[in-house]
């Protein structure tokens, strides 16, 4: 199995629904799925990954022009991508999620600023993650119509009670 990033294991892993896939689309998927546990990649990155999951024979690609004025181009699965992530998804090591908290970093360094805009700051930041808990919870009522995404609720449900612990702690702090 070669060597790759996160992000190209994730979008592999998208392609793995064995369904054709526009980079659009997987960017659409993304935006209402990853965003909540890890990160949605911009679209140059998804085409990125895409491109690189082809080179090593991952996935393949074809040029659809039914239906469209200009042809879209759609990514499948290969078998060698299946195994390759079925590999990754059984094998890899479990990393320890790597923590990026900017709100946290302007606490850290609260004597740059004053204990009201901090607060502010604060503020802000719970009324974004009470947002996400309300998507994330929209979301997750909304997967469970489709058996197929039973473990996509699963993270959601997970997303929605990490932004509410998200919540009370920045409420604590």
């Amino acid at each position: 199995v070669v060597n790759l990033p996160p992000t190209s294991w994730a979008v592999l892993a998208m392609l793995s629904f064995e369904e054709e896939i526009s980079g659009y689309d997987l960017k659409k998927w993304a935006d209402w799925s990853l965003r909540y546990f890890y990160w949605s990649p911009s679209f140059s990155q998804i085409y990125s990954e895409l491109k690189k999951l082809e080179r090593h024979g991952y996935a393949t690609s074809r040029v659809d022009n039914d239906n469209t004025i200009r042809g879209r181009r759609l990514y499948k699965i290969t078998p060698a991508g299946r195994d390759a992530i079925t590999t990754w998804t059984n094998e890899a090591p479990v990393d320890p999620p790597v923590l990026k908290h900017h709100v946290m970093l302007r606490v850290m360094f609260g004597h740059l600023s004053s204990p009201a805009r901090l607060k502010e700051i604060l503020n802000d930041y719970i009324a974004e993650v009470d947002a996400l808990e309300r998507r994330a919870a929209i979301d997750s009522e909304a997967a469970k119509v489709e058996p197929g995404w039973a473990y996509s609720q699963i993270v959601l449900q997970w997303a929605e009670r990490y932004y509410a612990a998200e919540r009370d702690l920045a409420r604590a702090a």
